[in-house]
């Protein structure tokens, strides 16, 4: 019945300067409609996974989190070293790959996942 995710929408309380750390940080550019399309590639995948609402993975007063996937995170951290954005959390390494995670100027946690 479903054919996959249409998008991911949220407020923002300073449009610009998320718009900019955005595309900064990830590399994520997002146009004049305050949007992109971020096309799927062989091997991609798109999780959705509910957590209860004491689950400690990420903060509590965050209801959603997002998990972008990288194709090297050794590469993708060596480049927020650069730009002066730290970890939120320090990488770990899993059965279900290499997790790293940042936090946006508005305090959202971010999971970066290479598999």
């Amino acid at each position: 019945m479903i054919k996959g995710f249409g998008g991911i929408f949220w407020r923002t309380k300073n449009l610009e300067v998320i718009k900019k750390w955005y595309n900064d940080v990830l590399k994520i550019e997002i146009g004049d409609w305050n949007g992109t399309i971020i096309q799927p590639q062989s091997g991609n995948e798109t999780i959705f996974s509910l957590f209860t609402e004491d689950n400690s993975y990420f903060p509590l007063e965050q209801q959603v989190m997002l998990n972008f996937q990288v194709y090297d995170l050794d590469e993708v951290i060596q480049h927020l070293e650069q730009i002066g954005v730290p970890l939120a959390k320090n990488k770990e390494v899993g059965d279900y790959g290499k997790f790293a995670w940042i936090e946006d100027p508005e305090g959202r946690l971010i999971e970066l996942w290479e598999k």
